[in-house]
């Protein structure tokens, strides 16, 4: 099939390598634009720019995709289909009606569930068992157009964003091969999407990751997991940052013997935040509702590390808080 592709981060750029080992003719890849990067602001290339340039695929790159001159420029490759991964941006009608069977989108989510951005973080924070991928017949809504494929993926017990990402990734471009493959032979079914069982994430953003010592120990645990690689979670050691990069919950009836604490959690359990133990490769932190085991830590400046070697090079007293110093 001629295909238009558009997606621009890493997500996107398996199913483009798929879509052009499977055989299908890429007329135009679309991303968005160039932005400047890192301290010295060097100007870098979106990752499906990076992978269409390798591939000798022509590359469009408008700053706003409802401009009425991108809808007439993309009419005129006459494409068969455009397949949608992580655009970023909305499509207009007079886009989507432009191929010839429309525009189909990959998803990161089993819809209608996690309709939005960032479907695969909030599974892991949410503690899903399971997420998946979904390949649709875009409309005018976000994520509601009508479902061709499904595929699921159990998550493990110790799944991270990143390794989610990865995994849903290789599944999307698959499913994409396959749902191209069902379009053109006329085999493709379209699944109304039930909206009243729809539910909408929200954009990921840094400040997501600073920890809430008040919330349950397992809360805590898996948004550690959900917010790695980016933007982590974190939280402050006197006055610095500290990431968390991988914890567990502590199971329950193992005091840590506290100052002040008890291991039957009644009025004397300490506050949220307060370091419980902090030597012989144990790092354990009260939270709202149980007790955090923080096993690999980066201080601000420093590089990350086991909490063992992160405690011999700082050590930590127990009874000190983790958190904001209160001013």
């Amino acid at each position: 099939m001629r295909v238009i592709f558009m997606g621009t981060p890493d997500f996107s750029v398996g199913i483009l390598e798929k879509l052009i080992e499977a055989g299908h003719e890429i007329a135009l890849v679309v991303t968005q634009p160039d932005k400047p990067k890192g301290r010295g602001k060097a100007v870098q290339f979106p990752p499906v720019k990076e992978a269409a340039l390798a591939h000798g695929l022509e590359v469009y790159q408008p700053a706003r995709i409802r401009d009425a001159a991108c809808a007439a420029r993309l009419r005129g490759y006459e494409a068969d289909v455009a397949v949608v991964a992580a655009f970023g941006q909305i499509l207009p009608k007079e886009i989507l009606e432009a191929p010839r069977y429309g525009c189909v989108n990959v998803h990161a989510s089993l819809l209608p569930k996690y309709r939005g951005a960032s479907p695969i973080q909030w599974a892991v924070i949410n503690g899903e068992a399971v997420s998946g991928v979904t390949t649709m017949r875009m409309d005018e809504g976000l994520d509601t157009g009508d479902v061709i494929f499904r595929e699921e993926v159990a998550l493990d017990p110790k799944e991270t964003g990143g390794s989610l990402f990865e995994r849903l990734a290789q599944a999307g471009a698959a499913l994409c091969v396959k749902t191209l493959a069902a379009i053109e032979d006329g085999t493709a079914a379209y699944e109304p999407q039930e909206d009243g069982e729809a539910t909408y994430t929200r954009i990921i953003k840094k400040q997501l990751g600073e920890i809430d010592w008040s919330k349950g120990a397992a809360q805590i645990e898996r948004l550690v997991r959900g917010l790695d690689p980016w933007p982590s979670a974190y939280t402050y050691l006197g006055g610095k940052t500290l990431k968390i990069w991988k914890s567990s919950v502590k199971e329950e009836g193992k005091s840590a013997g506290a100052p002040g604490s008890s291991s039957g959690g009644d009025a004397k359990t300490p506050p949220p935040g307060t370091v419980l133990s902090a030597g012989k490769g144990r790092f354990e932190v009260q939270s709202g509702d149980g007790v955090l085991i923080l096993e690999e830590v980066q201080l601000e400046g420093k590089k990350r590390m086991a909490a063992d070697a992160f405690l011999r090079g700082c050590p930590v007293e127990a009874g000190s808080r983790l958190g904001k110093e209160e001013k």
